[in-house]
């Protein structure tokens, strides 16, 4: 079904906009909410656009951007906000790892566990 990086969600401190996939509508609505928040509080926090892509094996990436000449973009803060997030929020970026290999790659859950 999908070949290469699927984006779940990105945010964007130049738009001030937040985005989710709409292939991922059949999330719980507080875990969109969870996402949202996460992700614009990140880019508010160090600027930029963050986007959270699962790679073909169902990885979830924390990809970061930044305009050339955005001289206010944090780099070293954002290296550091993305380590704080995977370890704080450990349980949820598994759940959607697990989520996306189930529902989109197809992966039998038994396998996973």
């Amino acid at each position: 079904m999908y070949q290469d990086k699927v984006v779940l969600c990105a945010s964007s401190a130049y738009e001030k906009k937040f985005y989710i996939n709409e292939d991922f509508k059949a999330l719980p609505e507080q875990i969109k909410q969870e996402l949202q928040i996460m992700c614009v509080l990140f880019t508010e926090d160090v600027g930029g656009i963050l986007s959270l892509e699962f790679d073909e094996e169902g990885a979830l990436i924390f990809r970061v951007n930044s305009d050339e000449n955005d001289y206010l973009f944090d780099e070293i803060g954002s290296v550091l906000k993305i380590k704080e997030l995977q370890r704080t929020k450990a349980e949820l970026l598994e759940a959607l790892e697990l989520y996306y290999k189930v529902f989109f790659l197809n992966e039998n859950v038994s396998d996973l566990l």
